[in-house]
């Protein structure tokens, strides 16, 4: 008699264990994979755990503060996150088959809320029938991955790849509002006279961004010694220039993102100097959108509008 289990096939782990365990694997952190997914830390530890009986094997070493990878463990991610890419990449083309087609976008949370958005309506009246998804994020996106079509990010040449397409440079110079301008007791008429004013300034305490810093603009102006009459620190670029605007202070403008405001007079630049970061904005398409009519579109719209920024 044939043994009814011979040919029965072994029993898969669940997507869930399989997301969970990519994410953990990814970022080497039970605690960021649980932001990731919404979930607690030792929700993920508990799924680890059901993957690792499941298996019969260990896919983690488990050491103070600090997660490594089993040979195991790296077979594992390698296969898991090839298999959530694909799954992540055909149920995004399946959704854009659906009379409402999908255009996902990523870019910074300051790009979005000072450059992006306040143009947007100028590309969604010509295409009524497209929904624009922006998703803002300080972290940068795996376009493939996480079934996005194209991303705007900033930064040098040298990162942006070879099939970015290069939107406009940035310059940094100070903004404020323009009733610090009419200050008579505290003028701006050089920059020297920062000493006399409140900067806005970026908190970014592992230095990731020091061309957003007032220290690095000072020391251009050879002003290392400036002390300023006080400081206000933001988590993110897109809550200074709000502060500015209120008057609440002096911050760095970056060129692309603070022209509009510059041209309304909601902001003014006090002086003509302004530092050069040597970075870009660039247009980056993901693979599986290269041939989507729509994704041309949108590129064609968002250079378009970039030809309108000043060189």
């Amino acid at each position: 008699m044939q043994n009814r289990n011979a040919n029965k096939q072994p029993r898969l782990p669940s997507l869930d264990l399989l997301k969970g365990f990519e994410a953990a694997a990814r970022m080497l952190s039970f605690t960021k994979a649980g932001d990731e997914l919404y979930l607690s830390q030792s929700a993920v530890s508990r799924q680890i755990q059901d993957l690792e009986d499941q298996l019969g094997v260990r896919l983690f070493e488990r050491r103070h503060r600090a997660l490594e990878l089993t040979e195991a463990g790296q077979a594992l991610y390698a296969a898991s996150a090839q298999v959530l890419a694909t799954m992540r990449s055909v149920t995004d083309r399946l959704r854009a088959t659906r009379s409402r087609r999908t255009l996902a976008v990523t870019t910074t949370q300051s790009f979005a809320s000072l450059w992006l958005i306040p143009r947007l309506a100028g590309f969604t009246r010509t295409h009524a029938d497209l929904d624009v998804r922006i998703s803002a994020e300080t972290r940068v996106l795996d376009l493939e991955r996480d079934g996005l079509d194209l991303a705007i990010r900033h930064g040098p040449a040298t990162l942006a790849g070879p099939h970015a397409l290069r939107l406009f440079g940035e310059r940094v110079f100070p903004v404020c509002s323009p009733k610090l301008m009419k200050d008579a007791e505290r003028p701006l008429r050089e920059p020297a006279d920062l000493r006399h004013h409140i900067l806005l300034q970026y908190d970014d305490p592992e230095g990731r961004h020091p061309w957003m810093h007032w220290k690095t603009w000072l020391e251009i102006e050879r002003l290392v010694d400036l002390r300023p009459a006080g400081s206000l620190t933001f988590t993110g670029y897109d809550q200074i220039i709000p502060a500015a605007i209120a008057g609440h202070g002096v911050a760095l403008g970056r060129s692309p993102l603070v022209r509009k405001l510059l041209a309304s007079g909601e902001l003014v630049a006090p002086f003509k100097r302004s530092a050069d970061p040597a970075r870009a904005y660039y247009a980056i398409v993901s693979k599986h959108s290269a041939g989507r009519p729509e994704v041309a579109d949108f590129v064609a719209w968002i250079r378009e509008e970039a030809k309108k920024e000043p060189r």
